[in-house]
């Protein structure tokens, strides 16, 4: 092994002078294609992740359901741990649950989720990797950058790593908050199971994919 790494080590130092002219021209093509990327993924940013919010926030039947994603995870992590990366869309007719599980226990894990916020378990209907918090973290990154930018009237590398490590200070506190009063809703007392549909995708090495149907209660027949 340690002839290996000398062996190595060797290589490098032997063509560093060769590789060094193309080296510098990538970072000077990376120093001045990162900025201008990001600035154009910042003004996309400001147009559409806002009325990704509102459109949620507006929805009563949505925030309910995607309160009850974010519930069923949180019951299937504390059971099974959070090694197994669930991952959950919430939909008006209810909401897909993504990860390696069986459909008895994402049912189990779904209605007991339901009757824990029914209960008035709201931390349930949180959750730290919702896209509700990339959102934000998107929206606080592109207006720090953007004020940046028009505030010096350039935008740099360093501009960008800037706006970044604010917005991962910020970003997740206000992810949170925004999930508790705008995109997800813990009063679910009207809200029922009706069942859970198992759409697996072909191939065995695919993780599951498991629709958990919901209803409104005065909205049944």
């Amino acid at each position: 092994m340690g002839y290996l790494i000398l062996l190595l080590l060797f290589f490098f130092f032997l063509f560093t002078p060769l590789l060094l002219p193309f080296l510098v021209v990538l970072g000077l093509f990376l120093l001045i294609f990162i900025p201008f990327k990001f600035a154009f993924n910042s003004i996309a940013v400001l147009l559409n992740a806002p009325g990704q919010i509102y459109q949620i926030a507006t929805n009563k039947i949505l925030r309910k359901n995607h309160a009850l994603e974010h519930a069923t995870i949180n019951v299937l992590e504390e059971k099974f741990g959070k090694g197994f990366f669930y991952s959950g869309m919430a939909q008006e007719e209810g909401y897909f649950i993504r990860g390696r599980a069986n459909p008895w226990d994402v049912e189990e894990a779904a209605r007991e989720g339901l009757i824990r916020l029914q209960r008035g378990e709201k931390e349930l209907a949180v959750h730290s990797r919702c896209g509700t918090t990339i959102l934000v973290f998107n929206i606080i990154s592109s207006i720090v950058f953007l004020t940046i930018l028009f505030g010096f009237g350039a935008f740099t590398l360093i501009h960008v790593i800037l706006a970044i490590l604010l917005a991962n200070l910020v970003g997740p506190y206000l992810g949170i908050f925004f999930q508790k009063w705008l995109t997800t809703s813990s009063r679910v007392e009207d809200m029922i199971i009706r069942g859970v549909e198992n759409r697996s995708p072909q191939g065995i090495m695919d993780p599951s994919w498991f629709f958990i149907r919901t209803a409104v209660l005065r909205t049944l027949n």
